[in-house]
C-alpha cells in the first residue's frame, strides 16, 4: 500500500503563485505515472498534468504555459508549480499515483486533497 500525502494549497491573489507537493510514502519504481487532477464545486475531476508512464509530460490545455510539473525520483515526489493563477484555478487538487501490474489492472493511488483558492 502507498500513501501520497499532499501539501501547497491554500489562498492566493490572482496573478500569484503556488507550488503543491506530493510525496509518496515509500520507494516507487519507474515505470509508473504520477500527476495531479483537481476537481471544482459541481464539477467533474479533471486533468491538470501528468508523466506518463512512458516518461512525457502532459498538461491540460487551461494550465499550459502557467503549471510546470516535476518530479523527484529520488524523493518519490512530484511538484506542481502553479503561476499566473486565475480564479478559475479554484478547486481541490488530487495527486494521483498509477503502478503497473503486469497483466493485470494498475494500482491506483489518490491523494486526500488540497485546496487552492484564488481570489480576485
Amino acid at each position: 500500500q502507498v500513501q501520497l500525502v499532499e501539501s501547497g494549497g491554500g489562498l492566493v491573489q490572482a496573478g500569484g503563485s503556488l507550488r503543491l507537493s506530493c510525496a509518496a510514502s515509500r520507494t516507487i519504481y519507474s515505470g509508473n505515472s504520477m500527476g495531479w487532477f483537481r476537481q471544482a464545486p459541481g464539477k467533474q475531476r479533471e486533468l491538470v498534468a501528468i508523466i506518463t508512464i512512458g516518461g512525457s509530460i502532459n498538461y491540460a490545455d487551461s494550465v499550459k504555459g502557467r503549471f510546470t510539473l516535476s518530479r523527484a525520483d529520488a524523493q518519490n515526489t512530484v511538484y506542481l508549480q502553479m503561476d499566473s493563477l486565475k480564479p478559475e484555478d479554484t478547486a481541490v487538487y488530487y495527486c494521483r499515483l498509477v503502478v503497473p501490474n503486469g497483466q493485470r489492472p494498475p494500482y491506483i493511488y489518490w491523494g486526500q486533497g488540497t485546496q487552492v483558492t484564488v481570489d480576485s
